[in-house]
């Protein structure tokens, strides 16, 4: 009988041995894959770079609220909505559709994005698909300007053939105001 009960727990501890061993090897490897937050990959951000950031988006959202009356001045919707938007631009509209869910939800004007929207393709031209600053900059000053126009560079007209001073600085093209160069 002794003999019987032996063979039993051998036979058991052989049936829970090998899967034992294999949830072993996954929760090793699991743990492995998670790793620390900190070995991200990407070295660990500078303390004033994170409060410089930090500083940014709190100085986008105080010019949002200053600059739009009603709930698209709101925090909520300025950063829905951009989000939504630029989602929009990419083409990513499964995404921007769940994110515009969220923010009407919230409240916000749809009409606000739709306009914000508008704005950004009249600005097509000027986005660099390389330069993400580039489209975050230009998404934010369509929010707080969503009427905004793209300035049309003049070619420069020949001067006319008198030599006089004063019709020489009176067809000089008026100063326009630079358009914003993507930050590389």
């Amino acid at each position: 009988m002794r003999q019987r009960v032996l063979q039993l727990q051998i036979a058991v501890l052989r049936h829970l041995a090998v899967p034992g061993l294999a949830l072993m090897i996954g929760i090793g490897s699991a743990i492995a894959q998670s790793g620390n937050p900190d070995q991200s990959g990407k070295p660990p951000a500078n303390s004033a770079d994170a409060a410089k950031d930090s500083q940014r988006k709190t100085d986008e959202f105080a010019e949002a609220a200053q600059a739009i009356n009603g709930p698209a001045g709101n925090p909520e919707c300025v950063w829905l909505g951009r989000r939504v938007v630029r989602l929009m631009w990419r083409d990513d509209l499964d995404t921007a559709f769940r994110h515009l869910d969220l923010y009407d939800r919230f409240g916000c004007p749809g009409g606000h994005v739709q306009a914000t929207f508008r704005c950004l393709t009249r600005f097509g031209a000027q986005i660099d698909d390389k330069v993400q600053k580039s489209l975050d900059d230009r998404v934010h000053a369509c929010w707080i300007n969503p009427g905004a126009q793209p300035q049309a560079v003049a070619a420069p007209s020949p001067a006319p053939a008198s030599s006089t001073a004063g019709t020489a600085s009176a067809s000089a093209p008026a100063p326009s105001q630079p358009a914003t160069a993507p930050a590389k």
